[in-house]
């Protein structure tokens, strides 16, 4: 990089800092203009896999955005219809949808006609940048309407600039491209011979988290209210509403397969996530009805066998746990009134 591009970069990323609170409107014509001139690295292809005959995935072992993986922490994943290719969550950066977009173009040779967004945080919605710049800005972009209005809110630019930081300015060039049409619990939607069939149950990660069943193929796109050797962030989000979706979802839905946005899909994804929260909420539950204090409830949390048995498999573990349980204590005395 010679001596006026740095220049001009470093003068870039500074005025990030100015405007990382603005408006999403702001914000996506400020990073369209700064993308110009800079931009983060391409990032290298991760494999495409077949998950069931109209569901694949670009999965990433990680579970949190580093510079090493420039934000490559949650799975993209497509459902091959007769019509085209649905997108659900897209990435955490145009770069990593441009990456999705190459595979999906060598492996899958049709164009994309729709994404679904399944709910507010960044990793599933800032590569929605790459897709319209690649399929244009009518490409039908669903969410549930909650998360179109956060995205157009406070956490469309908190998440561009969390995703930066995070990453060290791997994802530079990213602009916030909101969902565009609002999908809520119950809607049916057909493309050829795929129908997707949409779940919403109130809070779980968040409050607008939007679940996608692919009927023919008994398989389930949860988003983030299911993880597989992650604990879910909680922090929008609530533990009893997570025991009622995955009741709800297990009852409502004939699936084999429940394929989560961060980690491998399978069938006990459910029960796995189910009993560590069991294992989080119920001694907190417990602690809070007989008076004591938080302190104590993080100790018999961590003495549950439901935690103890996979605290070495989870990613994350000891560095949000504690967060995890105080959260749990909140919801846990806020429910005992």
């Amino acid at each position: 990089m010679d001596r006026r591009h740095f220049l001009r970069s470093v003068a870039a990323i500074s005025a990030l800092g100015a405007v990382e609170f603005a408006p999403w409107q702001a914000m996506s014509a400020f990073a369209e203009e700064v993308s110009d001139f800079v931009r983060g690295p391409a990032i290298k292809d991760y494999p495409l896999r077949r998950i069931s005959k109209h569901v694949a995935i670009i999965f990433t072992p990680d579970a949190f955005p580093t510079p090493e993986n420039q934000g490559m922490m949650s799975n993209v994943t497509f459902v091959n219809t007769s019509k085209g290719i649905i997108v659900v969550d897209t990435g955490a950066s145009v770069q990593i949808g441009e990456m999705s977009i190459r595979q999906l173009e060598k492996h899958l040779k049709k164009p994309v006609i729709a994404i679904i967004n399944t709910h507010y945080h960044g990793d599933h919605w800032l590569g929605n940048h790459a897709y319209v710049d690649r399929y244009g800005d009518n490409l039908p972009i669903y969410a549930h309407p909650g998360t179109i209005q956060a995205v157009k809110g406070i956490q469309g630019s908190l998440w561009l600039t969390l995703i930066e930081k995070a990453t060290n300015q791997a994802s530079l060039g990213t602009r916030i491209v909101p969902p565009n049409t609002p999908l809520e619990h119950g809607a049916v939607l057909k493309f050829g011979d795929v129908t997707l069939r949409i779940h919403h149950y109130g809070t779980v990660h968040t409050p607008f988290d939007l679940c996608v069943e692919v009927v023919q193929d008994g398989v389930t796109l949860v988003g983030d209210i299911a993880m597989d050797r992650r604990i879910a962030n909680m922090d929008d989000g609530s533990y009893l509403g997570t025991f009622k979706a995955y009741d709800t979802l297990i009852k409502k839905t004939g699936t084999r397969i429940w394929l989560p946005a961060h980690g491998e899909p399978g069938e006990h994804v459910l029960k796995w996530n189910r009993e560590l929260f069991e294992g989080i909420y119920r001694p907190c539950e417990q602690a809070v009805k007989n008076g004591l204090p938080l302190e104590e409830a993080k100790e018999l949390v961590l003495k549950d066998p439901r935690v103890a048995s996979r605290a070495k498999e989870t990613k994350g573990f000891e560095a949000n746990i504690g967060k995890y349980v105080s959260i749990a204590y909140l919801e846990a005395e806020a429910a005992g009134f």
